[in-house]
């Protein structure tokens, strides 16, 4: 093997993994299991896909190797095959708000709503943890609250907040955060306690961001 043959060899395998990334789906897939492992049927129903339309996605990312899977009864189970998988999701976004416009227009237009909510950088959070005068939720579904969360924060899933009002005083400040920056439900949330009488705020970030900055600064 020459040196020409070992990059188009090594560059093909490598293009295995954009190639496999071309679909918007299976990127939407993959940060939907990279909160939490998840079954096919709950991956369909995230997607409004069909369980055979995700199914046939799903095989292609663990055919890129970058998920894996495991049974538990009937269900099938998909899960990230490494923490890398994190970091290049990461790195897709962050790209993608750098170079291509329409993502921030998208993002500002449904997500952040500047002109009606206020919303939280990490390291706004950061120094609000040092003074203690909030109280963090994770609107997120409760399995991936448990399979990680950002330190202090509640699980209070969107689709439940309301009956959990009584436990949030109106006294302090209500933060609220989910998958990220490309996640409504933070956005839903604080749309809903301001509704209710809350000083709510969103948070500009979720789980992969918070671990990410923490790794930095270790």
């Amino acid at each position: 093997m020459d040196s020409r043959e070992f990059k188009d060899n090594v560059y093909g395998e490598f293009s295995r993994i954009g190639k496999v990334l071309s679909s918007p789906k299976r990127l939407e897939l993959l940060d939907l299991i990279s909160h939490s492992p998840k079954s096919v049927e709950s991956l369909s129903q995230a997607t409004k896909m069909s369980v055979s339309n995700t199914s046939k996605h799903l095989q292609a990312l663990l055919d890129a190797r970058l998920v894996t899977f495991y049974k538990e009864k009937n269900f099938v189970f998909y899960k990230l095959a490494s923490p890398m998988v994190v970091s290049l999701l990461l790195s897709i976004k962050a790209v993608g708000a750098e170079q291509i416009d329409e993502v921030n227009t998208l993002r500002n237009e449904f997500i952040v709503r500047s002109d009606e909510l206020e919303t939280l950088e990490l390291a706004e959070l950061m120094e609000r943890m040092e003074e203690g005068n909030h109280i963090l939720v994770d609107v997120r579904p409760r399995n991936e609250y448990e399979t990680g969360h950002i330190t202090g924060a509640i699980s209070m899933p969107i689709h439940e907040i309301e009956k959990h009002l009584s436990n949030l005083p109106k006294d302090q400040e209500v933060i609220a955060y989910c998958r990220g920056p490309y996640c409504v439900y933070a956005t839903e949330a604080v749309e809903f306690l301001r509704a209710e009488g809350y000083n709510a705020k969103r948070l500009e970030a979720g789980i992969h961001e918070w671990n990410q900055r923490r790794s930095n600064f270790q």
